[in-house]
């Protein structure tokens, strides 16, 4: 009974060692993150707040609820209720772009291994393209390197703070529009 007994608490203690481990940053920070990701150093260090122009999603990007991304901007918005933008943050595209249209987001995983090798969180996978799955997720080691050119991988890598937002925003089906 007490081999039972530790089998059971050892289970337990991993089973909270790997949820502790998945929480994302904002939720174990204790306070929320900057709504968007800076554009550009100022002289003299601050970083500036982005272009009006890049807080507002394309246009052709539709209405509604959606997770917006634009392949020639390398830029995600997260369009809340009344086309309300959320977060707006930079990417690094992958060596495979899906098409520009609509989609819905098919799965997530919380902590896996890119296909590029690289250990990454917070995946949230919306296409396929020629085999090639397409997603968005960010490197644990925070790195968002461009992806070796002769290797077809499908993770559009964005920071950790971004990744954490987009986990939150981007539930299964939930709206992506990907635009030229």
């Amino acid at each position: 009974m007490a081999g039972l007994t530790a089998a059971a608490l050892a289970a337990v203690g991993f089973l909270a060692y790997q949820a502790s481990a998945n929480v994302p940053a904002d939720l174990s920070a204790g306070s929320p993150g900057p709504a968007a990701s800076p554009s550009a150093p100022v002289p003299g260090g601050a970083p500036s707040q982005p272009a009006d122009r890049a807080l507002a999603p394309p246009k052709q990007s539709g209405s509604g609820e959606r997770v917006v991304y634009s392949l020639s901007e390398r830029r995600v918005w997260l369009v809340g209720e009344k086309d309300a933008v959320t977060r707006t943050f930079a990417v690094m595209p992958s060596t495979v772009d899906p098409a520009p249209g609509t989609y819905a987001v098919t799965s997530r995983s919380g902590s896996v291994a890119g296909s590029d090798g690289v250990r990454i969180e917070h995946v949230v996978r919306f296409a396929t393209v020629d085999g090639v799955t397409i997603g968005f997720s960010a490197a644990v080691d925070g790195t968002m390197a461009t992806p070796d050119p002769t290797r077809r991988t499908g993770g559009i890598r964005m920071k950790r703070a971004d990744g954490n937002a987009m986990w939150t925003f981007a539930t299964v089906n939930s709206k992506v529009v990907v635009v030229p």
